[in-house]
């Protein structure tokens, strides 16, 4: 099938790997233009910008699709239908309506639960047991369209990262099954009920909240993890919590209850397992204590 990509992160390149792989034509990618990264700032293409380039497919940054001659040039590439994958910008009416097949879109949720920019973070926050890729024919609401396939997994104990990687490999997979056999897979209505939004992450959400029950304060270490990382901090430094447990333990909600950096939390006690202090490597806590004393007593913020 003759198809365009679009997609940005690390989620989408899976899928643009699996469609080569399944012989499908990509005629064109579209992803968001460089931005700056690392120290020196310099500009650096997106995931799907550098894997589309390996497999010598001509790649489109336009910071808008609403200008009448990005529509123009995206209905020439000719392609029966565009695949989208956390790509990032609003398509306006005129791109959802040039191939004739339309345009499919990996979520990473189990919709209608979690519409939006964040459902992987959102779901581990809420507690949810199951997530999942739903493939769904956009439209121009936010991820309203009607569903054409979905799959589910567990949530359990996975980290946004452990679980995004895992929904980018089910998402390639499911999107091949679908485009192998378009016909078989009659379109759904999103029903009403169970309609939930993920809205963007602020970073200000990953201090981590100990006046919370210990479970919710451990689902946002792994809702951060790895990036922005769940922090608290001490004497104005801020410590990174990657990996931490739920352990037993009263007392002030921030006050570290013993030598192991057991933290109270409103009920129960957060045991961090991982923490990573600024500008060095993350380091198992007993490691960290050794280098850094943080005493029973001591209240973090």
């Amino acid at each position: 099938m003759r198809l365009i990509f679009m997609g940005t992160p690390d989620f989408a390149v899976p899928t643009l790997e699996a469609l080569v792989a399944a012989g499908h034509e990509i005629v064109a990618a579209y992803s968001q233009p460089p931005r700056p990264a690392g120290r020196g700032k310099k500009l650096q293409p997106s995931p799907v910008h550098l894997a589309a380039e390996r497999h010598g497919i001509p790649v489109f940054t336009p910071v808008s699709l609403k200008p009448a001659d990005e529509q123009a040039r995206f209905a020439a590439h000719g392609a029966e239908a565009a695949i989208v994958a956390a790509y990032g910008l609003l398509l306006p009416q005129a791109i959802l309506d040039a191939p004739p097949l339309g345009c499919l879109n990996v979520h990473g949720s189990l919709l209608p639960r979690w519409r939006g920019a964040a459902p992987v973070q959102r779901a581990i926050l809420a507690g949810d047991v199951h997530t999942g890729i739903t493939i769904m024919q956009m439209e121009r609401g936010l991820d309203t369209g009607p569903m054409l396939a979905t799959v589910a997994t567990p949530v359990a104990g996975k980290t946004a990262g452990d679980l995004t990687h895992e929904l980018a490999a089910l998402g390639a997979d499911l999107m091949v099954r679908v485009l192998a056999d378009l016909g078989a897979f009659d379109p759904e209505v999103q029903p009403e009920a169970g309609v939930t939004y993920a809205a963007k992450i602020d970073k200000a959400e990953s201090r981590l909240d100990f006046n919370s029950d210990a479970e919710q304060v451990e689902r946002q270490v792994r809702a951060f993890a790895p990036a922005p990382g769940a922090f608290f901090e001490l004497d104005g430094e801020r410590y990174r919590v990657l990996a931490a447990e739920v352990a037993e333990g009263e007392g002030a909600p921030g006050t570290v209850l013993d030598d192991r950096l057991t933290i109270a939390c409103a009920q129960r006690a957060l045991r961090p397992v991982i923490v990573q202090r600024a500008g060095r490597p993350a380091m198992e806590t007993a490691a960290l204590l050794r280098g850094r004393a943080i005493p029973a007593g001591t209240t973090l913020a």
